[in-house]
């Protein structure tokens, strides 16, 4: 009897039994990203981990994915108290300023509840917290809710109607935002963190974090540990690490003028931005589909994890599919907007660039970038860091390390991680399609923008003509954008190179497109 219960027990157990439709559509498309990245070789390094990842996640396990966090929301309908545990990938990020925490106040049913239904929500709201999810408070900002506060300066964080969590005002039983706007809440929302009570001059200044907690579940999976290197925002500038041990950014500093080739192809960035909100996307869903543009894998990772996580596998997977295909993407349309007579100018041979410009160059951007976008800190200090360890000459392990064993580690992480994000339920969706969409007018848009502003700057420099083909290469693919100009270039004139010129506007859109994602992080994400 026994055996047959533990036999029964087992068949119970096995993940056939769980899965769903959306999980078996899944595979195809997993099958299908093996296959381009195997069989045609797009972007195989990431196209690989990625498409496993994706099968991994949507096969029913025990043990990989699924983990508990000590969070519980409390709700309260019907004079009765509900308490349901939050399921997440043992990760959560909150910046808070330092509030000081009063106990759990009655809520607006609390005469509908029956003894029993009181002292569990009293159990609740009393328990120790320290942690407050919600927007950072500025002294401006508490100044302002004050002004607006007919009665006791209390303030509460709750979870609006659209997922986020913020700080409100509240009036009773009515919610306001700091222009004094009412938001619409579920009931009693605001229980899944205590009330606080503002403080007058314990509030920290903008820009200025006064604590940031990781919470991990105890019960958690192997790739809920592994996957924080995403939700921790770690990977992405580990890669840039890489990314600036390998690049050499002589032609940038040969030809400044080519930054201006790099800054032009982000208009794919921006024009998709607002394309994206007109069909329905919200500000954050928007800057991460725009950044598609900027062909820069890392970056769309690191913003869309800022400020969509929930589009992370899709964003990721377009960006990367985009990347590759980069050669079939741009030739058209640098046809189409240049003349033969352009696509034949030949451009002056680059001066040499001397090792103290390297290094020169590797510390000024980084002062200048983060002195003025610290949210682009991560990816622009990183990626000099590399440079400069390349570029000084005197620390060869550490260069060849960042080439090869740190980058190529984190890229199977990497990958893989973001693989595990495209469970079907969340992948198989409209908006993975408008996405996708999205993410090719990006790429077409960012390289007619760099192409037509190397036809502007012929208008200035006349006597020095550009290539307009090397404008392409403004989008961050490096080096592939770069390659896609030479060779295009090469079928006009087979004597006429162009890579070395490309490289310019392409290091250059790399740095463009970590700025680009520093402002939205900087102006959307407070």
């Amino acid at each position: 009897m026994e055996l047959l219960d533990s036999l029964n027990t087992f068949l119970e157990g096995m993940g056939i039994y769980s899965l769903t439709w959306q999980m078996v559509g899944m595979w195809g498309i997993a099958i299908l990203l093996l296959y381009l990245g195997v069989a045609k070789q797009y972007e195989p390094l990431l196209m690989v981990p990625i498409a496993f990842g994706a099968l991994i996640a949507n096969i029913p396990d025990n043990g990989m994915l699924i983990s508990q966090l000590n969070r519980q929301t409390v709700s309260i309908q019907e004079g009765k108290v509900t308490q349901t545990p939050i399921t997440e990938v043992g990760y959560l990020k909150v910046h808070v300023a330092p509030v000081i925490e009063s106990e759990g106040k009655e809520p607006p049913a609390w005469n509908t509840l029956d003894e029993a239904g009181k002292a569990q929500y009293k159990a609740v709201m009393n328990q120790p917290s320290k942690i407050f999810p919600g927007k950072q408070l500025t002294v401006a900002e508490v100044a302002e809710f004050k002004a607006t506060e007919e009665t006791a300066d209390q303030l509460v964080f709750v979870l609006t109607k659209n997922g986020q969590e913020q700080l409100l005002r509240r009036d009773g039983v009515t919610y306001y935002d700091i222009n004094g706007t009412q938001v619409p809440v579920d009931v009693v929302n605001d229980n899944i963190a205590p009330k606080v009570t503002a403080a007058s001059g314990n509030y920290v200044n903008q820009g200025q974090h006064s604590g940031e907690y990781m919470i991990t579940s105890i019960h958690g999976g192997l790739y809920d540990y592994i996957g924080l290197g995403i939700k921790a925002e770690i990977f992405p500038p580990i890669i840039f690490l890489g990314v600036g041990a390998l690049t050499d950014f002589g032609p940038l500093l040969a030809a400044p003028r080519t930054l201006l080739l790099g800054a032009a192809a982000q208009i794919g960035v921006a024009a998709t931005f607002f394309m994206a909100l007109c069909l329905g996307f919200n500000q954050q869903e928007a800057a991460s589909i725009g950044i598609i543009g900027g062909a820069d894998g890392p970056t769309s990772i690191f913003l869309t994890m800022k400020l969509a996580p929930h589009l992370l596998g899709a964003v990721a997977v377009a960006a990367y599919t985009y990347m590759s295909l980069v050669p079939l993407i741009q030739p058209p349309i640098m046809g189409l907007l240049t003349t033969k007579k352009e696509r034949l100018i030949r451009m002056k041979t680059l001066r040499q660039v001397s090792k103290s410009e390297k290094l020169i160059f590797a510390v000024l951007v980084t002062i200048t970038v983060v002195l003025l976008i610290p949210d682009a800190a991560a990816l622009i200090g990183m990626l000099m860091l590399g440079n400069f360890l390349r570029e000084c000459k005197v620390t060869e392990r550490l260069v060849q390390a960042s080439q090869n064993e740190i980058i190529n580690i984190v890229t199977i992480f990497l990958g893989t991680s973001v693989g595990l994000t495209m469970q079907g339920c969340r992948f198989l969706q409209t908006e993975t399609l408008l996405i996708i969409l999205l993410g090719i007018i990006a790429f077409g848009v960012a390289t007619a923008g760099g192409v037509i502003a190397a036809k502007l700057m012929n208008l200035i420099w006349r006597k020095n003509p550009v290539n307009p083909l090397i404008g392409s290469a403004g989008v961050s693919a490096v080096p592939m954008a770069a390659r896609v100009s030479h060779s295009v270039g090469q079928k006009y004139d087979p004597s006429n190179y162009l890579l070395m010129h490309a490289m310019g506007p392409n290091v250059a859109g790399v740095i463009g497109t970590a700025v680009i994602a520093g402002y939205y992080i900087a102006t959307l994400t407070r």
